[in-house]
Order: C-alpha cells, then sequence, then structure tokens
C-alpha cells in the first residue's frame, strides 16, 4: 500500500465507520498518547523496564499502526499529501546530511 492508498484508505475508514475526523486537536492528543504507548513498550521490551501485566499481549507493529493512523488522519485534515511531503523531507535531509553521518565515529568505530 502506498501512502496515498493508506491516506484513502483512512479517510474511506473514518468516512464508513468512524463518523467523521475527531478535531485535530483531539488527534494530536490521541497522537501523543499512541506514541506514549510505543515508548512504553519499547522500553519494556528492548530496554531496562520489566514487562507488567497490562503489557502483555502488546505488539510493537500494531503499536506503530496506531501512530500512523492518526497521523494519517491528520495529514487528511490538514491537506497534507504524505508523499510528496516525505519525499521532499528526504531531499532536505539528503543536501544537509549527505556526509554528516559518514564522518561520525560513533557510527563508524
Amino acid at each position: 500500500m502506498t501512502l496515498e492508498e493508506a491516506q484513502q484508505t483512512v479517510d474511506t475508514w473514518i468516512r464508513t465507520h468512524g463518523v467523521r475526523y475527531f478535531s485535530e486537536l483531539t488527534n494530536t492528543a490521541i497522537l501523543m498518547e499512541e506514541v506514549g504507548e510505543l515508548a512504553r513498550l519499547m522500553a519494556r521490551t528492548y530496554g531496562d523496564q520489566s514487562f507488567k501485566k497490562s503489557d502483555e499481549g502488546r505488539d510493537l507493529g500494531d503499536e506503530m499502526a496506531d501512530i500512523l493512523f492518526v497521523l494519517i488522519c491528520l495529514a487528511n485534515q490538514t491537506g497534507v499529501n504524505l508523499t510528496t511531503a516525505v519525499e521532499r523531507n528526504l531531499e532536505k535531509k539528503t543536501a544537509r546530511d549527505a556526509d554528516r553521518h559518514k564522518g561520525n565515529p560513533k557510527l563508524n568505530p
């Protein structure tokens, strides 16, 4: 699925099952909540924290998909074409960081 297809699929889902989009501010708050859930799972899976009963059955991919879903909602609501935005962002990063990381001794021991 392309980003454009994902944006259309989410829009169709919202209009079919979700009735309407939540407000942009509400979706921003939901996005932060979803990022927190991913951070919690990452801290327990790859960090030093131990799992709690409430963490059982959590899936990294599902948590990431929750974030992507809400981000796509925000893009749709604000008229952002994510394909164009990602392409421009990669161009910006390439121009800015083309050689930056190659000389980083932390990345190239």
